[in-house]
């Protein structure tokens, strides 16, 4: 499946954790190290950027968070990342740069590039939002099936399985949710892609597309 590729989907340039994603080929095999990584990183950030709020919890001196936002262990908040009035950051969780973790957004086991918006009333788990991609007010990922089978990632000809139970969803450089949105376990959104506002979405995406609704998939207009 090259169009989940980890190369197809995301700028390494825009990501700290750029050497720890090119280990990979598709991006849910980095979800299960995703701690371990930010405690690491974490011991070797620059002490004249980042100061250690807590155990394994860094936040950039330029980033401001409100006083509400919870930040649970181990979790990178960028520089001049912005987290609002009650935020829940599970653990897990690396925030990128110029991004907004916004009210009421949780955050559980996720990589967050650059530039980011997760603005109001998101929840994102088990999942990796890249660069200058954006989640409108209500949109979610939901990470588990109702069976609790292992996740598949299913496109029109092919499948690939996870080998995971928890698989939230891939969103490719510059994809734009719409509004109340819910992604589905192994959902991935090309690069450059935007899904309608009110979509239930499952399975592959292709970049440079409009998803209007199941079997609704059209190709942006150059």
């Amino acid at each position: 499946m090259e169009s989940i590729k980890i190369t197809e989907l995301y700028d390494l340039t825009k990501t700290i954790v750029a050497d720890y994603l090119s280990k990979f080929t598709y991006p849910f095999e980095a979800l299960k190290g995703i701690s371990e990584l930010i405690i690491s990183l974490g011991e070797s950030l620059d002490s004249s950027v980042y100061e250690k709020r807590g155990e394994n919890v860094w936040v950039a001196k330029s980033a401001k968070v409100a006083p509400t936002a919870f930040l649970g262990a181990p979790c990178i908040i960028g520089e001049n990342t912005e987290v609002r009035h009650c935020a829940f950051i599970r653990g897990s969780a690396l925030v990128g740069n110029d991004c907004v973790v916004g009210n009421s957004v949780e955050l559980k086991n996720v990589i967050i590039f650059d530039n980011v918006q997760v603005p109001h009333y998101n929840y994102v788990g088990d999942s990796i939002l890249g660069y200058r991609s954006h989640m409108g007010a209500g949109s979610i990922t939901s990470n588990v099936k109702s069976d609790k089978t292992e996740v598949v990632i299913k496109s029109e000809t092919e499948s690939i399985e996870t080998g995971l139970k928890k698989v939230g969803a891939f969103l490719g450089d510059y994809v734009e949710i719409g509004c109340n949105s819910v992604l589905n376990p192994g959902t991935v959104i090309g690069r450059s892609s935007n899904v309608y506002p009110l979509s239930m979405v499952r399975g592959v995406v292709p970049p440079n597309s409009i998803y209007k609704k199941k079997g609704d998939i059209v190709e942006k207009n150059a």
